[in-house]
């Protein structure tokens, strides 16, 4: 234990500004159910249908944006401000493109929920609230690519003030266009799709501004001017980013596709579902602050070729992330009766809300795992077999589990709460055992 010590600081400078950033994201959200929550069930289900899809579609776009991360913290662990500079150009390009073609999926398919068997009141209101928070990609995957770009720098404590500011203006949006208040009208939901809209169009033209005013980024601004683009580089980001958008996609779209199970069950369950995911991600978003470390960390040794203190780095916040959520799953035990009623007033909601934040308390190890064992194999440029992982272990495996035991058993929701909690602790161990083989290989290889 006593050599995990030394790092326990630095991994936590690195870690708690993504935290708060990430959290940023998650909050969103959660600000949006909580005081769209006030309106009834059938406004929070229908955001917690589209902000289904809308999830989706976004964690796959940041993951590609994380391809920018570890290719930074390699070149920088080298010195290389050319290389860095070219990495942040390619990737804003190819973030930007990412964008528009989510943007344009979601549009041409927001029709097809209706052939998801879901209540047709949610549907009414789902659609055009997810035809405006749609629009947000933009901005946030402009702002991704910044943001990634100085996380490489181990420069992360920007992009937590954005995000912070950014949030509370989000708050006081909602508050104005939701209930209408200073002369504007009541929006209700769609007035909480605006408020998400303006607060990221404005995260984005905050972090540029300050990437381009700050001196500390002079040199890759000069270096960037003599960059051409070029499929080379682009081809190789691709190669990073797409299997990390997938692994994503593949996770998010797991509990996306037990949103719509849980949906055949009604809106109550759906309110439900959605007031204990919300509670879930927030100590995953946390997690990934940890994750964001080992990429930063164990991408800068990897650069180096020090693949022993690599090891280290990297179990010691194996070691941080289990103590995070250990602490995070006596949260939701303790408060499991008091959390979903800040949500909301219904008493049937509540009690089911209150039953999976208990089984949220039980996965939060194996999410801490391999959220940060997905992070620690970005930084070794390992993103391919991670990805057939997570798709075994929530497809394969824990969806299917869910179904049989929400359905065929009768559980209902806490079934397929149950299948998500396998999917997850299959993923863990998958990931884990993977980081250990590549690095004692990377040892022994690298010892004669």
């Amino acid at each position: 234990m006593n050599r995990f010590k030394s790092h326990y600081k630095k991994n936590i400078l690195l870690a708690y500004p993504v935290m708060l950033s990430q959290l940023g994201h998650v909050l969103v959200g959660i600000t949006d159910s909580v005081m769209v929550g006030s309106l009834g069930v059938e406004p929070l289900a229908a955001a917690a249908l589209a902000n289904v899809i809308f999830h989706l579609l976004m964690t796959f776009g940041i993951g590609v944006s994380f391809a920018i991360t570890p290719l930074v913290a390699a070149a920088d662990g080298e010195n290389n401000i050319e290389k860095s500079a070219e990495v942040l150009k390619h990737g804003t390009v190819i973030n930007f493109l990412i964008s528009l073609v989510l943007a344009l999926l979601v549009f041409a398919g927001s029709k097809g929920l209706y052939l998801l068997s879901q209540p047709e009141e949610v549907l009414k209101l789902a659609i055009p609230y997810l035809g405006i928070i749609t629009l947000s990609i933009i901005p946030l995957m402009l702002f991704q690519s910044a943001r990634q770009f100085a996380e490489g720098l181990s420069q992360t404590r920007q992009a937590m003030y954005i995000t912070i500011g950014s949030n509370v203006l989000n708050v006081l949006l909602n508050y104005i266009l939701i209930f209408g208040k200073l002369g504007f009208p009541a929006m209700g939901l769609n007035g909480a799709g605006y408020a998400t809209l303006i607060s990221r169009v404005l995260m984005a033209l905050a972090m540029w501004l300050y990437l381009f005013q700050s001196g500390r980024y002079k040199p890759y601004h000069a270096a960037m001017k003599y960059i051409r683009l070029n499929m080379l580089m682009i081809n190789k980001m691709l190669r990073i980013g797409l299997p990390a958008g997938f692994q994503f996609f593949f996770e998010v779209g797991a509990f996306g596709f037990s949103s719509i199970m849980i949906g055949w069950l009604g809106a109550r369950s759906l309110a439900a579902h959605q007031i204990a995911l919300n509670m879930a991600s927030v100590s995953y978003m946390m997690a990934t602050g940890l994750a964001a470390a080992a990429t930063i960390r164990v991408g800068n040794h990897y650069g180096r070729k020090d693949y022993p203190t690599l090891r280290t780095v990297a179990f010691s916040i194996f070691i941080m992330v289990m103590a995070f959520m250990s602490l995070f799953a006596i949260v939701f035990i303790l408060g499991r009766n008091i959390f979903p009623a800040l949500y909301i007033s219904d008493p049937e909601v509540i009690s089911i809300a209150s039953s999976l934040l208990v089984i949220a308390a039980f996965f939060q190890l194996s999410d801490g795992i391999q959220v940060v064992g997905l992070g620690a194999l970005r930084g070794l440029a390992d993103v391919k077999i991670p990805t057939f992982f997570i798709f075994i272990a929530y497809w394969i495996i824990g969806l299917p589990i869910g179904y049989v035991l929400g359905f065929r058993l009768g559980l209902g929701v806490e079934g397929i709460w149950y299948g998500l909690l396998t999917g997850l602790s299959v993923s863990a161990v998958l990931l884990f055992a993977r980081f250990q083989a590549i690095t004692k290989k990377k040892i022994a290889g690298s010892n004669p």
